[in-house]
């Protein structure tokens, strides 16, 4: 025993020190009193403190680089995944030392989101997001997404919600039961009530919301700020006495004239924005028919009532819709939105286009930069001012507008305006209605031979008619009485070489109207009513500018004009005048000389040379005011008459800047549209819808209404209105346009209508 004992005293068991990690044979890792030393061979190759991550990194690279261990070896002795040894040595040879000191935690400078990944990716999937949309959203890779999915136990047979963009409805239930509604057979446009045929709204893309509470749309708004968002989609959600509401009834004519297709197919995008293209468009065309005249009325409007009307927590303000107009304006594309409306209008009202009126508006423009003037009728003065000029249809409906060059007059305009029409409406007979403005014998011989037809008043003075040649006329017409004092003859101008036909009128008074038309075909009394119903446009002028504010500028910017563009020359316009007034001075000194000499005594002055001498102080006036006559004519006869513009103004020549002013006109003439849509589906059923149906249009679209959500529905609940048979029209109107289901844009909710019996009690 006791010599046992001796060689365990004499061997004794040598073991590891404390702290100790061997990577191999030959390395180690010794830890102790907070620092560290990595040792090869005995040799130490490497120390640092405990917590110097890029130390510690550099030691695994230094290790495996030199081949004294390998990455499997050198992860298990520093606790990490190969992966964490892969990754220092990538980084070491992209950047070197410094490559390895990166930060614990996110990284700085990169904005973080406002909840959990976790939590989004579950809620993203749960409406039925893909991966690669997740992934977009977020800034990530779709392999993240998975793993995310993977990490949280995600399964398909979780329920998913079909659509994406949800009309308000509750974010706790089960989205499994949220499918895209089917239009029931019976409400098939094609054949139901032919009235409502064309309200039914093509299907437009639906897109993503991230929010649930459609009062709180801050997520969205993110998605816009960092550009993964185009427009924010409608979400609704329930409410009572909605100002406004009830302009939900105008959806379905706004559907039929394509305005939010047509601006899809011309601007595409306005670029990553919370009020994307179709909010921009559908806001506008609803503050028109709301009667909030231009952007700045939105001042007076609290934003949370129009936001819910839109399907957002706030609408627009007037900045923001502001911009959107500017970037609009900018792409430079309004005549193209303009066709394209007036495609899809003719496509549906093609009966009506047969009879075209044609005239101009003037718009005045009383800003500092000089434009060229123009006479504005129902101020009876020259102002500067911008003309345009509008195509309407048989019933006074507004077709399409284009703004003349320099207040182009219609004589001159005319041609281009009937070769757009013809583009529009195809081969088929058009006839050209306008007034005075537009009389010139040489361009009805050129619309003729191109195959228009025209009618128009005669200009100037024309012989009367005996009463023996006038008839009583009387018909029907477009549902009205009609009966005229008519009388029917041929007429040739331009020498005989045209032919056209001319009806007079015979007013009570006597007076005689006189309508030259090409359209021999027509009986006199349709020629008479046709021509007659061009007030029907001076009527939707007045009141554009009334409820509209047509003549209201929506920028006073300028831009450059053509210099060369000839002008009136300012000094021969100057001597014309003066040259009038010589003349009309002339010609009272010979009515005073003739008074005289009718009234002399001949016993006084028998002869002419004392009529001459008695008067020679007369005569030298007369003389003189003839001599002074015939040295203007020599004067303005040189001066030339048309000048280009570049010469007669100061400084540069502009004009006013015409993109977003036809894109305000092109809104509030489909604003216009709707509105006379409406008021024909109410028209029969509201006795005095001549003299009262637009004013009833106007408070139906001005009440306030009730909104009630669900999967498939957004039901609008109008407020009765003033009396008890307007409310029996506003529920006739409601039953019309609920026969024709009609989608709210960008979501797939089914509008109805309805009149809310509660408040009715």
């Amino acid at each position: 025993m006791g010599q046992v004992s001796k060689q365990g005293e004499l061997f004794p068991e040598v073991g590891a020190p404390e702290g100790t990690t061997f990577i191999n044979g030959r390395c180690l890792v010794r830890t102790q009193d907070g620092h560290r030393v990595v040792m090869v061979a005995g040799i130490v190759i490497a120390q640092y403190t405990l917590g110097d991550r890029m130390a510690e990194a550099h030691a695994m690279v230094s290790l495996i680089d030199q081949g004294w261990a390998e990455q499997i070896e050198v992860a298990r002795a520093f606790g990490c995944s190969v992966r964490s040894v892969r990754r220092h040595q990538r980084r070491f040879e992209a950047g070197g030392l410094p490559a390895l000191g990166r930060q614990r935690g996110y990284p700085k400078g990169q904005p973080r989101l406002p909840v959990s990944r976790t939590r989004q990716v579950t809620r993203l999937k749960e409406r039925g997001v893909s991966n690669c949309q997740i992934a977009a959203c977020l800034g990530v890779s779709e392999t993240a997404v998975r793993k995310v999915l993977k990490r949280i136990g995600w399964t398909e047979s979780l329920p998913t919600q079909a659509h994406l963009a949800m009309g308000g409805a509750n974010p706790e239930r089960s989205a499994s039961a949220v499918s895209e509604p089917s239009l029931p057979p019976s409400s098939d446009p094609s054949t139901s009530n032919p009235k409502l045929s064309a309200f039914v709204s093509s299907d437009l893309p639906l897109v993503p919301s991230m929010d649930d509470d459609p009062s709180d749309r801050r997520f969205d708004r993110l998605m816009a700020c960092i550009g993964l968002l185009d427009d924010a989609a409608p979400l609704f959600r329930p409410g009572t006495a909605i100002p406004g509401a009830g302009v939900l009834l105008a959806l379905p004519a706004l559907a039929a004239s394509g305005i939010i297709e047509c601006a899809r197919e011309v601007y595409g995008s306005i670029g990553p924005a919370f009020f994307g293209l179709r909010t921009t468009i559908l806001s506008l065309v609803l503050m028109a028919l709301l009667r909030i005249k231009r952007p700045e009325g939105l001042k007076e409007q609290p934003p949370e009532p129009f936001g819910r009307i839109l399907g957002l927590d706030r609408a627009p303000e007037v900045k923001t819709l502001r911009r959107k107009l500017k970037r609009l304006a900018g792409l430079g594309r309004s005549t193209r939105f303009g066709r394209a409306l007036a495609q899809r209008r003719v496509a549906a009202r093609g009966a009506l286009m047969g009879f075209l009126y044609v005239d101009g508006h003037v718009r005045v423009f009383h800003g500092k930069a000089t434009l060229p003037k123009t006479h504005v009728t129902r101020m009876r003065l020259s102002l500067p001012a911008t003309t345009d000029y509008w195509v309407n249809d048989a019933i006074g409906d507004p077709l399409f507008v284009v703004t003349a060059e320099a207040n182009a007059g219609l004589v001159k305009i005319l041609p281009a305006l009937l070769a757009e029409a013809r583009s529009l409406i195809g081969e088929r007979r058009l006839t050209v209605v306008f007034d005075r403005g537009g009389w010139s014998p040489k361009l009805f011989a050129k619309l003729v031979a191109a195959g228009f037809d025209v009618m128009t008043y005669r200009k100037g003075h024309s012989r009367h008619l005996p009463k023996s040649r006038f008839r009583e006329h009387k018909g029907v017409i477009d549902g009205h009485m009609i009966e005229y004092t008519l009388a029917d003859q041929g007429v040739s101008l331009l020498d005989g070489k045209l032919r056209l036909r001319q009806v007079t009128r015979l007013s009570e008074n006597g007076h005689q109207t006189p309508i030259v038309t090409s359209r021999r075909d027509l009986p006199a009394l349709e020629v008479a009513y046709r021509m007659f119903e061009r007030w029907r446009q001076e009527n939707f002028f007045k009141y554009l500018r009334q409820e509209y504010a047509l003549d209201a500028l929506v920028e006073y910017a300028t831009e450059p004009d053509d210099p060369a563009r000839e002008v009136p020359n300012p000094k021969w316009n100057a001597l014309d005048g003066q040259l009038r007034q010589a003349r009309a001075a002339l010609k009272v000194l010979p009515a005073e000389y003739g008074l005289k000499a009718l009234l002399n005594p001949e016993s006084r002055r028998p002869t002419m040379r004392g009529f001459k001498i008695a008067h020679g102080k007369l005569g030298k006036q007369i003389l003189e005011a003839v001599k002074h006559c015939r040295e203007l004519e020599i004067q303005r006869a040189a001066v030339p008459r048309r000048l280009p513009v570049g010469q007669v103004v100061e400084g540069p020549v502009v004009k006013l800047a015409t993109e977003r002013m036809h894109l305000t006109s092109l809104i509030k003439m489909v604003a216009y549209q709707v509105e006379s849509d409406l008021f024909r589906l109410i028209t029969p059923h509201y006795k005095r819808a001549e003299d009262e149906g637009r004013t009833l249009i106007q408070s139906m679209l001005a009440s306030a209404a009730d909104l009630e959500v669900s999967e498939t529905e957004l039901r609008v609940l109008i407020a009765p209105l003033s009396s008890a048979h307007r409310t029996r029209v506003l529920a006739t109107l409601c039953a019309e346009l609920n026969t024709n289901p009609t989608r709210f844009p960008g979501t797939n909710l089914i509008l109805r209508y309805e009149v809310n019996e509660a408040e009715e009690q």
